[in-house]
């Protein structure tokens, strides 16, 4: 007689939502490595603009939609599953309000690192800009029209939405966050300790996304916040390094992104 063992469905979802989020990036880290070697291979050679433009395109356009799109047909849901629409006048409210509040938040929460001496770690991309700011003209747009879609897609659409399935909103807005905001570990340069305190500051922007998509059921509604969100900043970041001259050892790291 043989004993079926059912793995419990929360532990089930978890998995699924993980390998799901994992799979997105997976897939587009591929993607991204294959497009460069296949360039190389033809003896060109990318600028650090166009390498980052076919990046974006390659991992939160085309994987992350990639994955999303299978994982829809594979479950038989249509758009309406995701909540896609033209935002109403209580959702721009929702717009408005949670990206002030995620703005607030996280400059709050650098002036509380910076009084406290606490180290984060700096995006990759800041890096980038340090030496070439004009990069950030490119990502202001794009906030709005790849990163934030993408992301939100991939991230509440699809994890969010399966955590909830199991873990209810609350916890599946907590866990998805927090999910989030942890897959910028590789994203993130210097040591392990200021990885983990940039990822704590991102869990709470990320938070707010989350709870903007379950209030709203609109995942255009964290695209455009997260997308705002992240423009505001590239956008100030371009004004100090162009116009401020500003020290790239100077910037606010663990708070920009």
């Amino acid at each position: 007689m043989s004993i079926t063992t059912r793995v419990p469905d929360p532990i089930r979802s978890l998995g699924v939502a993980i390998g799901l989020g994992g799979a997105g990036l997976l897939f587009g880290i591929l993607l991204v490595d294959a497009t460069g070697r296949a360039v190389t291979s033809t003896g060109l050679q990318l600028s650090p603009l166009l390498l980052l433009v076919v990046s974006l395109v390659l991992m939160q356009g085309v994987a992350f939609g990639g994955v999303t799109l299978v994982y829809a047909k594979y479950r038989g849901f249509g758009p309406d599953h995701f909540g896609i629409s033209i935002p109403s006048l209580r959702d721009l409210v929702a717009i408005i309000f949670g990206y002030v509040t995620a703005f607030g938040a996280i400059l709050v929460i650098g002036n509380i690192i910076r009084v406290l001496g606490i180290q984060g770690a700096p995006n990759q991309v800041a890096e980038i800009s340090a030496q070439n700011p004009e990069v950030l003209l490119f990502l202001i747009p794009a906030s709005f029209l790849i990163i934030g879609p993408g992301e939100e897609l991939l991230f509440r659409g699809v994890v969010q939405n399966r955590l909830r399935e199991s873990f209810g909103p609350v916890s599946g807005i907590l866990l998805a966050s927090a999910f989030f905001a942890a897959i910028h570990f590789a994203a993130l340069a210097g040591g392990t300790g200021a990885r983990l305190v940039t990822i704590s500051v991102l869990f709470v922007p990320s938070l707010i996304f989350g709870i903007a998509y379950e209030l709203t059921d609109n995942l255009v509604v964290p695209s455009l916040i997260h997308g705002a969100y992240n423009a505001t900043l590239f956008s100030l970041l371009y004004v100090l390094l162009k116009f401020a001259e500003l020290n790239p050892d100077a910037l606010p790291s663990g708070v920009l992104f």
